[in-house]
């Protein structure tokens, strides 16, 4: 109704105004004030379908000036009309309606009904518009693709770091529950034969859970705060290696480490991910092995740092060993390292996962 009611004004009355500066042109009569409401009129009908402006502003802007009647802006409807229908994704038919309108006027002068200048000049402002639409569209479709793609890259990097705290939360929490429940289960069991040994048991419950509940802490206040404060504590890494095979003998399972090479600073990801997945493959041990003894080897090669990690038992009844998502998140966490991670038993007997980080 706007666009309708401003158009209107504009062709009518500037038409009006600009006619008495031209008194060798056709006064206008009834049939020129049809022809210059015809336009702005026939957006009311947009909402019917979009290609009515132009079908009506082009027939009507040719039929005016082929009546000579005084020169205005007439020309306004016509070129929002084809605007309006290149933005609206109809650019074909803008162009095709143009061009069938231009070779009506061809043959019109071909007949000598109008002057070839007339067609000439109307191809030429034609062109003109419809370039400047397309190129308004342009315009907007690469933004709109700009705008699309730094969504789906910021809902990228959002699933990769909500990915990266799940995975932190359930090595941290599978780790710190396996010893917890270890050590529950020594505690129960000697509490009436070796009140000393259950001493020892619960101390550890205690300094296991409090880690693991500063860990929980500080990966969730970084999911809150989404990513923007730093954590309150370093990652761990495998200058902890020491701390982890304390507490994993501390629960029962004995553990022991073989670091080959010279040990360097990794990269902060790199430390972090071998730190998980040594302390993941731990985990696996206490719950699923039936062995009480576990071998941690790190070598630090030239191009990246290799952990393993074995044991030589029998697996635990499979009643007792359930289905997690522990190996998968060590490929996940190596694979977005540009690492692998291969597992299985062993040939000799027992289980071993063994992960390659390039640095």
């Amino acid at each position: 109704m706007l666009v309708a009611t401003v158009l209107l004004v504009v062709q009518v009355g500037g038409t009006l105004l600009a006619s008495r500066g031209q008194p060798d042109r056709r006064p206008l009569d009834a049939l020129a004030f049809v022809l210059l409401a015809a336009a702005p009129l026939s957006f009311l009908a947009r909402g019917w379908s979009p290609l009515v402006p132009l079908c009506v502003a082009l027939p009507a802007t040719a039929v005016y000036f082929a009546r000579d009647h005084p020169r205005g802006p007439i020309v306004a409807g016509l070129a929002i009309a084809l605007v309006t229908t290149v933005l609206g994704g109809r650019r074909r038919w803008a162009w095709g309606v143009s061009a069938a309108g231009l070779a009506a006027a061809a043959v019109a002068a071909a007949l000598g009904l109008v002057p070839w200048v007339h067609v000439t000049v109307a191809l030429a402002w034609l062109l003109v518009v419809l370039l400047a639409a397309d190129q308004v569209r342009y315009r907007r479709e690469r933004a709109a693709a700009q705008r699309e793609a730094r969504r789906e890259e910021a809902r990228r990097v959002a699933d990769e770091e909500r990915l990266a705290l799940a995975r932190d939360l359930h090595d941290v929490l599978a780790h710190s529950l396996s010893v917890i429940n270890v050590q529950a289960g020594v505690a129960l069991h000697l509490i009436d034969d070796d009140p000393g040994q259950v001493r020892s048991a619960l101390a550890a419950i205690k300094q296991t859970s409090r880690d693991a509940l500063a860990e929980v802490r500080q990966t969730v206040g970084a999911l809150r705060a989404g990513g923007e404060v730093a954590p309150r504590a370093p990652a761990p890494g495998l200058a902890d290696l020491d701390q982890l095979l304390a507490t994993t003998t501390a629960a029962g399972l004995r553990a022991e480490a073989d670091v080959r090479g010279a040990p360097r600073p990794l990269p902060a990801a790199v430390d972090l991910a071998a730190y998980r997945v040594v302390q993941e493959a731990l985990t696996n041990v206490a719950r699923h092995s039936a062995s009480d003894w576990a071998e941690v080897r790190v070598t630090y090669a030239g191009g990246g740092v290799r952990v393993e990690v074995t044991d030589d038992g029998p697996p635990r009844p499979a009643a007792h060993a359930g289905a997690g998502h522990g190996l998968l998140g060590m490929r996940e966490r190596a694979s977005s390292l540009g690492g692998t991670v291969s597992s299985g038993p062993r040939p000799g007997g027992g289980y071993g996962v063994t992960a390659w980080f390039p640095t």
